[in-house]
């Protein structure tokens, strides 16, 4: 039988799906590099991949912790 999904792994999971769905859909609207077109390149590639990694973080984070049963590994 599988264990339920702790409500921090949900969380954190919805976080980085509409962290990367707001990043796809501001690409699409804009297009055109004005989003960050006024920072360096090589700040732009981090900051995509980050922005995403924290998000999922906090919420991962600020979720609640899925109390489970405690089970002894030495008794099956």
């Amino acid at each position: 039988m599988a264990a339920p999904v702790e409500a921090k792994v949900k969380a954190a999971s919805a976080a980085t799906f509409l962290a990367g769905l707001a990043v796809a859909v501001l690409n699409a609207i804009v297009a055109d590099n004005s989003l960050l077109g006024p920072l360096p390149g090589w700040v732009q590639a981090p900051l995509l991949a980050l922005v995403p990694a924290a998000l999922a973080w906090l919420a991962g984070y600020q979720a609640r912790h899925t109390v489970r049963d405690h089970v002894d590994p030495t008794s099956a």
